[in-house]
């Protein structure tokens, strides 16, 4: 990683000395010991601690993440609560909240935080589509003239990713994982779409705005001095 995106701030650092260091602690020490963000892993079973300093608002970001066999389960964000973006409140506040505890459950339950996406783009669609079809298969296919064919396919592998953890597999002893990264990378779809979507049309529409304002007051002007 070149360059870490500061989740209170949204300001983009350079990685470096300056900006990460991470501290490992194990059974064996207490202390924990300090390397340079450039060094390899440890080989021994202990948390690594990595805390970004971001120099525009100094504040610290911190993961925690098993370093191995007897701990590499652990993979979190210690601080924030999750690395969720903040929209903005012409964003429905109930697709906000999908999408925030998406972010926050994304290392915990990957499986559910596909589900939250899922529903996330559910909401999405009936709310920006105004589809209001309950089942979101039947709303994804009476989106499929409306958008970009590339931005369909992914939009229906959200649904059927997100499927996995909605429903229970016709053998119940059959078991699909998701994984962390895999979640991660749904929760940036939607991030996508939210921009895509919601923001480019509210600066459209500010846009709009500004220049009708500009040329009503345009137009104004020229009648004053006929």
């Amino acid at each position: 990683m070149s360059s870490f995106q500061c989740p209170f701030c949204s300001s983009s650092m350079a990685i470096s000395d300056d900006t990460l260091c991470k501290r490992n602690v194990s059974f064996e020490s207490h202390t924990g010991y300090e390397y340079p963000c450039g060094m390899p892993e440890n080989t021994y079973s202990n948390i690594e601690l990595s805390f970004y300093k971001c120099p525009n608002c100094n504040r610290y970001t911190v993961f925690a993440k098993g370093v191995g066999p007897s701990v590499k389960d652990i993979n979190t964000i210690l601080k924030p609560q999750s690395l969720a973006k903040q929209f903005p409140d012409y964003i429905p506040e109930a697709i906000r909240q999908d999408y925030e505890e998406a972010c926050s459950i994304a290392n915990l339950s990957p499986k559910a935080s596909a589900t939250l996406s899922r529903r996330c783009l559910q909401g999405m669609i009936r709310d920006f589509w105004t589809i209001n079809e309950s089942n979101l298969a039947k709303a994804i296919d009476k989106l499929k003239d409306k958008i970009p064919a590339p931005q369909w396919r992914v939009i229906d592998g959200i649904r059927r990713i997100g499927n996995i953890g909605a429903h229970m597999e016709k053998d119940i002893n059959l078991i699909v994982d998701i994984e962390p990264d895999e979640a991660q990378k749904l929760i940036k779809l939607i991030e996508h779409l939210l921009e895509q979507w919601y923001i480019n049309r509210h600066e459209q529409e500010c846009l709009y705005a500004d220049i009708i304002g500009i040329d009503e007051t345009k137009q104004s002007e020229r009648k004053r001095t006929e």
